[in-house]
C-alpha cells in the first residue's frame, strides 16, 4: 500500500528543497562583495562585525532602531560619534548621540577632527574636555584628513602630542582614522602601533599588505533610525577582539 501525505508534507519539502538551493548557492556561487537590499549598499561579506560613525550630519538620531536593525545576520554593533574640532568646535549633536548610543546597546567610540596648524597638545585637551570616555568605550579616534601645507617634520609630532595626551588620560591607544590615499602618502610607517581606521570606499577588500583595525567601506549606508545616508564600517577581527581593544580604565 502506498502512502499519502498531507498537502502540509510537500509544502514543508518544498520549503526544504528551496532552503537547499539557497545554501547550495551560497556554498557554490560565493559573491565575496555582495548587495545588501536593506542596507542599500555592497558589504564586504567575510567580516562580522559591523559598524556605522556618525556626526551632526545625521540630525536626531534614533539609536533604538539603530541597535534593534538586523538583516541577513548582520547588525551594528559599534558608532563612532564626532565630538570635537580644532579647538572651538563642539558637534552640536554629540552629548545627544554619546548618552542615547550606549542605551541603545551600541558600542560608542568619539573622535576629533585633527586641524593640523592647531597645538595637538591644546587639540587633545579640547576633546578631553568634552568625551566622558568610559571603560567599555571605543578608544578615542583622531581624524586626520589634511596636512594643511605642513611638512612631515611640522605634521607627525604634532599628531604624536595628540595622541600621546589622550592616551595619558585614556590609558589606551587612541585610533588613527584617515583615508587610504593619504594615509600612503603622509602616515604609512609612521604610527604603527596604534589600530588604524581607514576610509576607502566601494572596494571589495583592502590591499593584502596594509595593516588596518576598521574599515569605512562606504558612504551611502541606509539605516533604521536615521534620516539620510551613514557611513559603513567593518571591523578586522571577530567580536572578541574587538572587546579586547575597548578602553579598560580611564584616569578622573
Amino acid at each position: 500500500m502506498g502512502l499519502i501525505f498531507s498537502p502540509f508534507y510537500y509544502g514543508k519539502v518544498l520549503k526544504t528543497a528551496v532552503s537547499t538551493s539557497s545554501w547550495f548557492k551560497d556554498l557554490f556561487v560565493f559573491d565575496a562583495y555582495p548587495h545588501y537590499e536593506k542596507f542599500g549598499v555592497r558589504i564586504p561579506r567575510k567580516y562580522v562585525v559591523h559598524g556605522i560613525d556618525v556626526s551632526s550630519y545625521q540630525q536626531k538620531i534614533n539609536w533604538k532602531k539603530v541597535g534593534a536593525m538586523e538583516y541577513k545576520e548582520i547588525h551594528i554593533s559599534f558608532a563612532f560619534i564626532k565630538a570635537t574640532e580644532g579647538v572651538t568646535l563642539v558637534d552640536p549633536y554629540f552629548q545627544r548621540n554619546w548618552r542615547e548610543s550606549k542605551e541603545g546597546g551600541i558600542i560608542r567610540g568619539a573622535y576629533h577632527y585633527f586641524k593640523p596648524k592647531k597645538s595637538g597638545i591644546w587639540q587633545a585637551r579640547f576633546f578631553l574636555q568634552t568625551v566622558n570616555v568610559e571603560a567599555g568605550d571605543l578608544p578615542p579616534v583622531v581624524d586626520i584628513e589634511e596636512a594643511a601645507g605642513l611638512s612631515e617634520s611640522e605634521l607627525i609630532p604634532n599628531i604624536q602630542d595628540f595622541l600621546n595626551e589622550v592616551e595619558k588620560k585614556t590609558k589606551s591607544r587612541p585610533i588613527i582614522y584617515t583615508s587610504y590615499q593619504f594615509y600612503k602618502d603622509h602616515l604609512i610607517g609612521k604610527f604603527d602601533e596604534y589600530p588604524i581606521w581607514i576610509a576607502h570606499y566601494y572596494q571589495q577588500q583592502l590591499a593584502e599588505n596594509l595593516k588596518w583595525n576598521f574599515w569605512q567601506h562606504s558612504d551611502k549606508a541606509h539605516i533604521d533610525g536615521i534620516k539620510g545616508k551613514v557611513d559603513m564600517n567593518v571591523f578586522n577581527g571577530e567580536e572578541e577582539d574587538l572587546s579586547k581593544l575597548l578602553v579598560q580604565k580611564v584616569i578622573q
